[in-house]
């Protein structure tokens, strides 16, 4: 379930709300049962190895996507 965080505009206190994406507009209420908070945006950070390597280039050239691989830059 996505997390999201959240700023008190009364005290200051900044936390987080777990709750489904369907939810995730819904007023929060802080920890100290303030109720005027906004949302913020929140980066996310995503690490790790992948799995499956790139594919390789195809012999020959010619680009294959991207706007630059495919031929759409001038």
């Amino acid at each position: 379930m996505p997390r999201y965080e959240y700023r008190c505009r009364s005290c200051g206190d900044t936390f987080e709300v777990s709750r489904p994406m369907a939810r995730s507009a819904d007023p929060a209420t802080c920890p100290a049962g303030h109720e005027d908070t906004v949302k913020l945006l929140s980066t996310v950070a995503v690490g790790g190895t992948a799995s499956t390597p790139a594919p390789a280039p195809r012999a020959g050239g010619g680009g294959g996507g991207g706007c630059c691989g495919g031929g759409c830059c001038g």
